[in-house]
Parts: structure tokens; C-alpha cells; sequence
């Protein structure tokens, strides 16, 4: 649960720090609007994907489901700026499915928290192992980080892409082959 009132506190603090006039009609509202923003985009620290994908389907068929180009907007935890990308899912059943959308939610589950693209990664695919049972899970991040584009080296465009396999995918090369066929696509 989100402390508003530490947020705007905190926020306050920061601005005069940098040398701000917080009494400033474009800053007045300022720390308020950061706590709203911060409930919104760190909604995730609360969440859990177990009641998420609760909901399944029987399928007998046990072929790859590939949910690719999910957007996402996440929060480095070492500078607290953005990095955003896109995340592909993949995974093979096993006699379940989940809604489409869940797979998304997923995705933002994890998005929605201070975060690390390599931690983020591995843990929507542990979730779709562990939720849904499944014979096997892949997925893929490509993102923008602001921490490195805005300040540091400063390298606009630079993408990092993390991959990580669970289970079928860990040994079946075939399978492998054709997630990132099905990506080209």
C-alpha cells in the first residue's frame, strides 16, 4: 500500500534540495501529482499472478501459445527511472490454458515495481511455470533504459535484451527455433 503523504513528503524534500522554490505555482501540486503517479506506476509491488491465473481452460492440445510485442513501462530500481520495451511469451500447455490477456497482466504485475529487466524476466516466466503447470515457458525482453540514455552514457536507442527457458524450451531446440520464427512473423 502506497504512503502518499511519505511520497509527498519526500518529494518536497527533493525539489528543495535541487534548489526549487516549492511554493512556485508549477511545483505546488507537484509532490501531490508524484504520489498519484507512484500509486499507479509501483501497483504491482502488491500483486500476485496466483489469483491472476487462477482461471484456466482444459485444452487437450499442447502446442506453443506465443503472446508477442506486450508493451510495457517499468521503473529501474537503481535510479528510479523508466526503461520500456517489449516483452514475448511463450509457453506450452499442459492439457491448460489461460486467458490471453492474463499473460499481459502478467507482464504488468512484474512491470509495476522497482525493478530489474533480468529479475523481470525470469520471474514471468517462473509464473507461468508455476501458475499454469506448464511443459515449458520462454520469454523475451527488449528495452530502452532511460538510466542509460538520459544521464550516464548517454546512449539513445540502445536496447538490452534478456531471454530466459524454462522447461521443454531448456532442451528442445526445434521448439526454440520456432519461438523466434514465430517472432519474425
Amino acid at each position: 500500500m502506497v504512503n502518499k503523504a511519505k511520497i509527498e513528503e519526500a518529494v518536497t524534500m527533493i525539489l528543495e534540495a535541487i534548489g526549487e522554490d516549492v511554493t512556485r505555482e508549477g511545483l505546488v501540486e507537484t509532490p501531490a501529482r508524484i504520489a498519484r503517479m507512484y500509486e499507479e506506476i509501483f501497483s504491482g509491488v502488491d500483486e500476485s499472478c496466483e489469483e491472476l491465473m487462477a482461471k484456466r481452460f482444459h485444452e487437450p492440445n499442447n502446442d506453443m501459445v506465443l503472446e508477442k510485442d506486450i508493451v510495457f513501462y517499468s521503473m529501474c530500481e537503481h535510479h528510479l527511472l523508466p526503461f520500456f520495451g517489449k516483452v514475448h511469451v511463450a509457453y506450452v500447455p499442459d492439457g491448460e490454458v489461460v486467458g490471453l490477456s492474463k499473460l499481459a497482466r502478467t507482464v504488468d504485475v512484474y512491470a509495476k515495481r522497482p525493478q530489474l529487466q533480468e529479475r523481470m524476466t525470469n520471474q514471468i516466466a517462473d509464473a507461468i511455470m508455476e501458475q499454469l503447470g506448464a511443459k515449458g515457458a520462454m520469454v523475451m525482453i527488449e528495452a530502452e533504459h532511460m538510466c542509460m540514455t538520459m544521464r550516464g552514457i548517454k546512449k539513445p536507442g540502445s536496447k538490452t535484451v534478456t531471454c530466459v527457458k524454462r522447461g521443454k524450451f531448456e532442451k528442445d531446440d526445434a521448439l526454440v527455433h520456432d519461438f523466434y520464427r514465430m517472432l519474425q512473423q
